[in-house]
């Protein structure tokens, strides 16, 4: 099975990645873009069947390596 996790900064939090991304597409005439915010994209592939243990455990690798949870939120889903 894989767990997909998606960590993107907490609101509030200075992105400058995203502030260089959004300023590169403005100059490349993209204008319509008003913000760009920018995070990352772990995929994990996992053993075993059970989807709950498989979320507990990615939470907890999430909680202790994957996200710094002070400046970061993140999502996991979960593919069985």
């Amino acid at each position: 099975m894989k767990a997909r996790v998606h960590v993107t900064l907490k609101n509030g939090v200075l992105d400058p990645q995203g502030k260089a991304v959004h300023h590169a597409l403005q100059g490349l005439g993209f204008a319509g873009v008003e913000d760009v915010r920018q995070g990352k994209f772990i995929e994990l592939e996992l053993d075993g069947t059970d989807v709950e243990k498989a979320h507990s455990d990615v939470t907890e690798m999430c909680e202790k390596l994957l996200a710094n949870t002070v400046i970061e939120n993140y999502e996991i889903d979960i593919i069985a």
